[in-house]
């Protein structure tokens, strides 16, 4: 039976060694590498014929591969024969069916990593999708604590960004009232909106405005 050839990236090292370990106990499976950033995962796509790729959907990227749907997308596009297995923190049921929607083999919730990865692999190993236990979708602006607590994540200065985006300034406008580059208020909109969970300008728009953070 050919091996299956397959690389894991992640920047906890914990997770690291836990899928590690799982991998090389199955003999089904032969790691051939390990990523803790977009770059290095992608630089290991390009030197070897790979099967299969366990990543993080958030990792530190960069402005070539960047992460979460792009890191994604760009697998997809140039590396179309290699399976992904995502792993993430996002509860997100949005975030989650355009994943499935773009062609991934599975998608596994950190939280329930112990409990399966083994399922997951097994899968993988006989040619089908790993299906994850149903989650209960949750409208996250019917519940008051779920948004206190996201925006308690936010950085001081994430909140300024997200402030001024409400108000209808450009990322552009933005970096120039508060005297950023236009790269770092980019990033850290995108940092807000994966600590918030949303994907695009029109839902991150909506949520601040109903959830309305910035209220005095």
């Amino acid at each position: 039976m050919h091996e299956i050839k397959a690389v894991i990236a992640d920047d906890h090292p914990v997770v690291l060694v836990g899928l590690r370990e799982m991998i090389q106990r199955d003999t089904r499976f032969e790691l051939v590498g390990e990523a803790v950033s977009s770059s290095q995962l992608i630089k290991l796509l390009a030197s070897n014929q790979l099967d299969l790729v366990i990543t993080d959907f958030n990792m530190p990227g960069d402005d070539l591969y960047g992460d979460g749907l792009q890191l994604i997308e760009y697998i997809i596009e140039h590396f179309p024969a290699v399976k992904i297995l995502v792993l993430t923190m996002i509860s997100n049921q949005l975030i989650i069916s355009r994943l499935l929607e773009m062609g991934v083999a599975g998608v596994i919730a950190k939280n329930h990593i112990h409990e399966e990865i083994g399922k997951a692999l097994n899968a993988l190993a006989n040619d089908r999708p790993y299906v994850a236990p149903s989650v209960q979708p949750m409208s996250v602006l019917a519940n008051a604590k779920v948004i206190d607590e996201r925006f308690s994540n936010l950085s001081p200065r994430e909140l300024e960004v997200l402030r001024l985006f409400v108000t209808g300034s450009s990322v552009s406008e933005i970096a120039r009232l508060l005297n950023r580059s236009v790269k770092t208020v980019s990033t850290q909109k995108i940092s807000a909106m994966h600590k918030l969970e949303v994907l695009t300008d029109h839902a991150l728009l909506t949520y601040c405005i109903k959830a309305d953070p910035f209220e005095s």
